[in-house]
């Protein structure tokens, strides 16, 4: 599923990030190359971070 259209960010790459990143939607966004365009998609992609992170990993502080 894409979380974000403008980007076509898919929630398994953003999973992803959320594993290796920390911080917000943002930091992973501009971590895969991306920035928020639109941004309707962000408060989904925070919960989604949450809900990865919540797993019980915690990415190390850049």
């Amino acid at each position: 599923m894409y979380v974000c259209i403008c980007n076509a960010i898919r929630e398994s790459e953003l999973r992803r990030a959320a594993r290796h990143v920390s911080g917000d939607a943002e930091a992973c966004y501009a971590a895969l190359g991306k920035r928020p365009a639109c941004g309707t998609c962000l408060d989904e992609a925070e919960s989604i971070l949450l809900e990865e992170r919540e797993l019980g990993f915690v990415p190390a502080a850049a």
